[in-house]
């Protein structure tokens, strides 16, 4: 499905943000990347992987092709490092129904990005329907505002800005995390390992856990000047999951 019909079909705008888990951190459940594919407008969705985070690590682009293709995805990897001349960035992006982000540098993926004017082609895939998600860095660009430790001492950085408020990944494996979330003002959301929060049209959606029990999978909200609050992420479980074959269209909302 093109960008033009997803557009004229008023598909959500989703994304989905990964505090941690998932096939980068070598799960073999299969969980959240089921739930990714249960949220695209087709059944064989095209999914594309940018790991600018990360320098285009090699071994999390065939990590990524080897969930994908398996859930019956098309699958492609779109690097920067080194930058395809002869491939069209935007064209790729536009014709994705599922772009997935990787981890790493947040600050220096969002700066190639802003410097190629890769961040413009993204608002655009997404404003037609094509889903957003990615884990750790590429969950924290999507915000107003990041925690993050790929700056000296850690600290709170701006984002691309379509979400409201902070976000947080890893926010129950690394202890200087939560209070730094704290510390903010205003909206903020934390996500712990397994944790995933879906955001629809930029509104708050649901959390949703991988983990073999909601109970030790932690995250946090809170609106405005509330104080953080605990959520309780909804469990995925594969029989709740459709597979590719099972898949049906989104409707429009």
């Amino acid at each position: 499905m093109t960008a033009m019909q997803k557009m004229m079909l008023n598909f959500p705008r989703r994304i989905l943000a990964v505090g941690g888990g998932g096939f980068l951190m070598d799960d073999p459940s299969g969980l959240q990347e089921r739930y990714l594919v249960s949220l695209c407008s087709t059944t064989s969705p095209k999914v594309l992987y940018l790991g600018t985070a990360s320098g285009d690590s090699e071994r999390a682009q065939l990590k990524f092709m080897k969930a994908f293709t398996a859930l019956g995805c098309v699958a492609n990897t779109l690097p920067f490092f080194p930058y395809e001349m002869k491939r069209d960035y935007v064209a790729e992006v536009l014709a994705s129904d599922l772009i997935y982000v990787g981890g790493g540098n947040t600050p220096a993926m969002l700066a190639v990005w802003r410097d190629f004017g890769f961040d413009q082609a993204l608002r655009t895939a997404y404003e037609a329907g094509t889903v957003l998600s990615g884990i750790s860095a590429g969950a924290n660009c999507w915000f107003e505002n990041y925690i993050t430790d790929s700056v000296p001492g850690g600290g709170s950085r701006p984002g691309l800005g379509w979400l409201p408020g902070t976000f947080c990944p890893h926010l129950d494996s690394e202890a200087w995390r939560q209070p730094m979330l704290q510390a903010t003002a205003g909206r903020a959301v934390g996500a712990g390992e397994n944790v995933a929060v879906l955001y629809e049209n930029e509104v708050w959606a649901e959390a949703v856990s991988s983990a073999p029990g909601t109970s030790t999978a932690m995250c946090w909200r809170r609106q405005g000047d509330q104080d953080l609050s605990s959520i309780e992420p909804r469990a995925l479980r594969h029989a709740m999951l459709r597979t590719p074959a099972q898949l049906t269209a989104v409707q429009p909302t």
